[in-house]
């Protein structure tokens, strides 16, 4: 299956942490990509080295902020891309949290993020992946797709994120 965590609410990252756990549950092999987010930003990236190894990979520099940084991040993002392939090949289940976010920036090209749906469909590997704006052929591709919708966040009343909450 194609599944897609997408929307402006809070949880995307923790529905990837929650499948690759329940997965993992079942005794199904998962490697789990973040494009944007660089290792030692985020609790889970601790959790998901001690629990998948060398199938873990934070192989992002930030979130783009600026355009000068782009071809920096397209490197980056090609690394997790190939990391991506190669895990396909040996695993149940791939994760391959902000993909959509890289999408999005124009760091990942739909043709490359629709090759890894296709090698997944064919090789019958579970394709997880997470992000904001997911784009509406990636929605009428993908076989589950859960919106988080923000209702209220601290944030909005000027609270700093906080450890084990956000990251």
């Amino acid at each position: 299956m194609i599944l897609v965590y997408t929307g402006d609410g809070k949880g995307k990252t923790s529905a990837c942490v929650g499948q690759t756990v329940r997965a993992l549950g079942q005794n199904m092999t998962v490697a789990f990509g973040q494009f944007m987010k660089r290792d030692g930003q985020a609790g889970e990236q601790a959790m998901l080295a001690r629990l998948l190894g060398d199938r873990f990979l934070a192989g992002g520099l930030g979130f783009l902020r600026n355009d000068a940084d782009r071809p920096s991040h397209r490197q980056a993002a090609l690394r997790v891309l190939e990391w991506a392939q190669a895990q396909l090949e040996q695993v149940d289940m791939l994760v391959l949290d902000e993909s959509l976010y890289a999408l999005g920036s124009g760091i990942v090209e739909r043709q490359e993020l629709e090759q890894l749906m296709a090698a997944a469909r064919s090789r019958r590997r579970h394709l997880v992946l997470s992000g904001r704006n997911a784009p509406d052929w990636l929605v009428e591709a993908a076989d589950l797709v859960t919106s988080m919708t923000e209702i209220k966040h601290p944030w909005r009343t000027g609270v700093k994120a906080a450890p084990g909450i956000e990251f």
